[in-house]
């Protein structure tokens, strides 16, 4: 469903969020936790920089931080962020011309779930997630 890119741009914004911490993190030390390659990661970084859910410090003391809170930031806005609004926009089998006019097979059935998924998407806050995390003891490695 979701891009390799945004299933690990998804799981480095929940590690962070289960840290509380308020300062700059390197994106090293995030890779070496979760196992990503860090030139991924930073391309990864980049985007959710670019879309105002990070900021981000070159240098020694340098790294990325929450540009909002994490109660302020959905799920939706991340794979927004990374993988473009196409699978709440667009045909899933990613036919050309799909719409109500001429309908692909899957159409009128994922109309149906599009939007409950992108409202629980959208209802879903890194801070919600986080919680859920830590209560349940989750681990973000593979």
């Amino acid at each position: 469903m979701f891009s390799r890119a945004c299933e690990y741009g998804l799981r480095a914004v929940l590690y962070l969020a289960t840290l509380n911490h308020n300062g700059y993190i390197s994106i090293r030390e995030i890779g070496e936790q979760l196992q990503i390659s860090v030139p991924f990661l930073t391309k990864i970084f980049q985007k959710l920089t670019q879309a105002g859910l990070m900021q981000s410090l070159r240098g020694p003391s340098g790294g990325v931080m929450f540009a909002r809170s994490p109660e302020e930031i959905t799920l939706f806005d991340v794979i927004v962020a990374i993988d473009g609004p196409a699978l709440f926009t667009e045909c899933v089998l990613g036919l050309p011309g799909c719409g109500e006019a001429v309908p692909c097979p899957l159409h009128e059935r994922w109309k149906d779930v599009r939007n409950p998924i992108r409202n629980l998407f959208a209802t879903t806050t890194l801070a919600d997630m986080a919680r859920r995390i830590r209560e349940a003891n989750l681990r973000l490695i593979p």
